[in-house]
């Protein structure tokens, strides 16, 4: 039976914290003196005291969350944020259009970095900290703080830690799941300091520092420039840094608690941290070739602008420092492959993960052999470790879920007048949460003239690819609702 009380009470719990962030939010807006300020301070009024209306309501609630409370919380919880933390846009009139004000924030606590801004500099600092500030906490995962904080209100956080982290791998650098939130989060932030200090020796101003910061190790992809990392006032040293922290934002938080205690022996005998170096040198390389040679660039700008777009496409972080529209149609569909691919598991990254396209691999390899020898028991081994068939089976679901939702999604956008290759584009790019995609949806476009019905899709496209599909999939199934 579903706990309907637990869960409007943890929407409470998780109102408040975003009503906490929306208030520090607010002090960036006063000290620049900005017109927002009222906007933001008034919305998080507004989700304190709906928090503690919750709270209020449903204090005799059991503290016990079954896992079908927890895929519902985990579903409902981005919805509700991005419900709530759209409204500065729309009050300040920053961004009059319900419709586009949702879209902004979901693709921002989705850490997708799909905007309709055509002016990014022109909008306030608070909301722009705050934009940032949604993908930050998007990033690691709402439900991931909450973890390290419901338990010390009497609510257990497995069942919501299993629903917010799937994928195959559900390492954990302790066994108390409310201690490896802690220790995850605290990599996130000692990561995101130390790429504020970089940025700001690199000549960021500190505003930009942190909202760039906030939105790498987010994989998210949102900045302060309309040209995104192609401002011109970014050096190629600011590049180099963001290439660096996407690529760690894309790395399983568990190899990096790993780096950090000095174990890089765990760090390299890893197989998804291999094929993901690999995959990465591999695209880099030829990208990198395609342009020195038939561009016409520079040695090194091709080696940067290559492995800037790469890092920032296989990660989901949705960067730019070019058009890769311009490039060469078989560099653009080199960049349109990537899209599939996506960071390690247990990263900020989304799309498919390396670790499922490499047990992909794989396992194709391993049925090659199984019909050259139909008797031999050839199993599927990552790690040195025999992967049991039912995760295998669970990968090539996803995998068919994910393709099949692509399909689909891509014949719902054409059907609003968009051509295949925008369709595809927009698809690939918020089912991905990557941002950036091909056509009009491109690293230099944006999506504001998508129809309203087409950002609501591309909003819940946006939803499931965070989820990683089956979290938010199997709450449309009638069995999930019978007792």
């Amino acid at each position: 039976m579903i706990n309907k009380k637990i869960i409007i009470q943890v929407m409470g719990l998780l109102l408040l914290i975003e009503g906490f962030f929306l208030g520090i939010s607010s002090l960036v807006s006063l000290y620049y003196g900005e017109y927002d300020f009222l906007a933001l301070i008034l919305t998080s009024a507004i989700c304190i005291f709906c928090g503690i209306s919750f709270k209020l309501l449903t204090n005799k609630a059991e503290k016990n969350i079954g896992k079908r409370d927890g895929y519902i919380i985990v579903s409902l919880v981005w919805v509700i944020f991005s419900i709530f933390g759209a409204l500065p846009f729309v009050i300040s009139g920053a961004i009059p259009s319900y419709t586009d004000a949702f879209f902004e924030t979901i693709s921002g606590f989705t850490t997708t970095g799909a905007s309709i801004l055509n002016d990014i500099e022109a909008m306030p600092k608070g909301l722009l900290f705050w934009r940032s500030l949604t993908q930050w906490l998007g990033g690691m995962g709402i439900i991931v703080l909450s973890i390290a904080i419901l338990p010390m209100l009497g609510i257990g956080g497995m069942q919501l830690f299993v629903a917010e982290v799937p994928g195959p791998t559900p390492d954990k650098i302790h066994p108390r799941v409310k201690e490896t939130a802690k220790r995850l989060w605290g990599i996130y932030i000692i990561f995101t300091f130390a790429e504020v200090i970089l940025l700001k020796i690199g000549g960021m101003s500190w505003f930009d520092a942190v909202n760039h910061s906030f939105t790498t190790m987010a994989t998210g992809g949102y900045s302060t420039k309309q040209a995104s990392i192609a401002d011109p006032s970014f050096s190629p040293f600011i590049h180099y840094v963001i290439i660096v922290f996407m690529f760690l934002a894309g790395t399983n938080f568990t190899l990096s608690y790993f780096a950090l205690h000095l174990k890089l022996g765990k760090v390299f005998k890893d197989e998804e941290f291999r094929y993901y170096l690999g995959f990465i040198i591999l695209f880099t390389v030829a990208i990198a070739f395609a342009l020195w040679h038939f561009e016409g660039y520079n040695p090194e700008k091709s080696f940067r602008d290559a492995l800037f777009q790469v890092v920032s496409i296989i990660t989901t972080t949705g960067y730019a420092t070019a058009d890769y529209l311009e490039w060469m149609p078989f560099v653009v569909v080199m960049i349109f492959a990537l899209m599939f691919f996506g960071g390690s598991a247990g990263s900020t990254g989304g799309s498919i993960k390396i670790v499922r396209v490499t047990l992909l691999l794989k396992n194709s390899y391993q049925e090659l052999k199984r019909i050259i020898h139909p008797n031999a028991i050839i199993p599927v081994r990552i790690n040195d470790k025999s992967v049991p068939p039912q995760i295998i089976s669970n990968i090539l679901a996803f995998v068919v879920f994910y393709m099949l939702i692509s399909i689909i999604s891509t014949i719902i956008i054409s059907a609003l007048g968009y051509d295949l290759e925008t369709s595809l584009g927009a698809v690939a790019a918020t089912l991905g949460n990557i941002g950036p995609g091909i056509g009009s949806v491109g690293p230099v476009e944006n999506y504001a003239h998508i129809p309203i019905f087409g950002k609501w899709f591309l909003s819940f496209l946006m939803l499931i690819g965070r989820l990683e599909l089956f979290t938010v999939i199997v709450l449309f199934s009638p069995s999930f609702w019978k007792k």
